[in-house]
This record gives structure tokens, sequence and C-alpha cells, in this order.
């Protein structure tokens, strides 16, 4: 099953989304990084949650708290590009997440496909 989620459902706290010095790294949709701010490229990066015994499916409560641990991950794994490109934002454009299931373990997660576009502080700053 594959959801599409056009604005941030559960949404995030902004605090969460800054570094250690309180500088804002990630924007959400319709969320605009600095005006000034150069865009370096479009990339994807992927996450996922952790893993939860049973099936999300129905469940609200698992799938809140996957879907919490998924954002979770997300943000490290876009602060860590953010870093490692050279960038100083990220803006999310779109997300894909899907559940998953292990037939055998009886485990469940949720896996996510977010693009979003770099971008860097303005040279002149």
């Amino acid at each position: 099953m594959t959801v599409r989620m056009p604005s941030r459902s559960l949404a995030t706290p902004v605090e969460l989304d800054t570094d250690a010095k309180g500088t804002r790294i990630i924007y959400w949709h319709r969320e605009l990084p600095p005006f000034d701010a150069e865009a370096m490229g479009e990339h994807v990066v992927e996450a996922a949650s952790g893993h939860v015994q049973g099936t999300l499916a129905h469940r609200d409560e698992l799938w809140s708290q996957c879907y919490e641990d998924l954002m979770a991950h997300l943000r490290i794994r876009l602060e860590q590009e953010v870093a490692r490109l050279g960038g100083h934002y990220a803006h999310v454009l779109s997300e894909s997440v899907d559940s998953k299931h292990d037939d055998i373990s009886g485990e469940a997660w949720l896996h996510g496909r977010f693009t979003y576009v770099l971008y860097r502080q303005a040279l002149n700053r």
C-alpha cells in the first residue's frame, strides 16, 4: 500500500528540523527556505521505521508510532545528506510512504521515499 501525503498529517515540530545552533535545515512541502538560498539540485532520500510485531493495516496507533519513527530516521538522513553534499537546507517536495510486512517474522514497518531540493546559503551572506 502506498500513501502519498500532500502535507504533513503528523506534523513534526519545527524545533526538530534545526541543527545544534538552532538554524533551520529542513523545510516541508509549502514551507520555503530563505529567499536568498541557492538551489543546488533535486535529490531523493529513503528511510525506514523500526519494525513492530503485527500488521499496520487498520491499526492507527502502530501506524502513528512507525510514522513518527520514520520521520525521526528521515531527519537524521536528511541532515547527513545536506552536510555530505555541502548544502545548508533541504526542502522536501514530496513523500511516498509504503507499509512493509515480513510474513516469516510477523513484523511490519514503514518505508519512505522523499524528494527534496538541496539549497546552500547565498555566497553574499
